[in-house]
């Protein structure tokens, strides 16, 4: 069964023309306007809407969807979350960045080897992606996943090492 991951949201039409104003997440906008297609998930049905123009608009996209021609056409899907399948998300993906589902419920170990928490969920603060690690204390610290601190990840092994500064984890 193909597994679907959002991507972005139908926030509103732009124009008469039936392009849809999109909104997507922050750094994304490579990846975002490279696509060729996206699914619309309408009455727990996936359905494919080929992109046949895009392009950026400050903080979220324009886009042109094949067979949507006017605001008529695009209102039932304003609101709707737009998706890709999750292959077309792993072939992006550089060598050190992972899918936040991948992340969380992984074990966070120091680079001693003591079991410290782990991963319950996964941020941005505008500057880098955190980590938030429950830790054995039932506290939840966030972790600046950098490589200073995040020193291995192996979805193999189910584990995250972490370099535990002084006060990382309180």
């Amino acid at each position: 069964m193909t597994k679907f991951i959002s991507v972005g949201k139908i926030l509103n039409f732009h124009g008469i023309q039936g392009e849809a104003k999109v909104g997507f997440s922050k750094n994304q906008q490579d990846f975002f306007l490279s696509l060729e297609n996206v699914f619309v998930k309408v009455d727990n049905v996936y359905k494919k809407l080929k992109i046949t123009r895009s392009r950026l608009n400050k903080t979220f996209a324009i886009i042109k969807f094949e067979g949507i021609n006017s605001i008529n056409d695009l209102i039932p899907l304003k609101g709707c979350l737009l998706f890709v399948e999750e292959e077309t998300i792993r072939e992006n993906l550089e060598e050190d960045e992972f899918l936040i589902d991948e992340l969380v419920g992984l074990d966070v170990f120091d680079i001693e080897g003591e079991k410290l928490g782990f991963v319950v969920g996964v941020s941005n603060n505008g500057a880098t992606d955190l980590l938030s690690v429950k830790t054995k204390t039932k506290k939840v610290c966030l972790v600046p996943f950098v490589k200073a601190i995040v020193v291995d990840v192996s979805l193999k092994d189910k584990k995250v090492v972490i370099n535990n500064l002084e006060g990382l984890l309180e």
